[in-house]
């Protein structure tokens, strides 16, 4: 591995971390030693405080799953985040309002979760492998969720 790609996801978390600072700074939490603006960060998050800490302090990257949450607790853009975190490359971050992805239950889910990755541009295997699971467990979810609302259920 060359040092460039040694170092990636150090300033990547360095540069996430310095969003989110500004931006939790910005939204109004209190982010000094004793403000108690990290530990209001962390639950309105669902993080621990020592992960919120060492997300803002550029240590860590948080999980795939916790940007959106991250995103609504400081007012951001999740795309805006994920690119930060290095997840989504800039020009593949953004999504055309005409994109075939933005809806696929108007094309009655005729879009595979792989041709949703390959319209999105993910082409990182763990991030690809990621986001077809996610999908594919979402779009059970939403079958389940659909046969019981059908049968009478919650």
């Amino acid at each position: 591995m060359d040092s460039a790609s040694a170092t990636e996801p150090e300033s990547a978390a360095r540069r996430f971390g310095a969003l989110v600072t500004r931006l939790a700074i910005e939204a109004g939490y209190e982010l000094t030693a004793r403000g108690g603006g990290r530990a209001a960060l962390a639950q309105r998050t669902g993080m621990s405080p020592s992960a919120v800490g060492r997300m803002l302090a550029g240590e860590t990257l948080p999980r795939p799953d916790q940007y959106e949450s991250i995103a609504d607790a400081v007012g951001a853009d999740v795309t805006d985040l994920l690119i930060a975190g290095g997840v989504l490359t800039p020009n593949k971050g953004r999504i055309h309002a005409n994109s075939d992805v933005r809806s696929a239950t108007s094309q009655s889910l005729s879009l595979s979760p792989e041709a949703a990755a390959d319209r999105w541009g993910i082409t990182n295997p763990m991030i690809r492998s990621m986001l077809i699971s996610n999908i594919r467990q979402a779009i059970g979810l939403q079958e389940e969720a659909d046969r019981a609302a059908a049968s009478g259920g919650a």
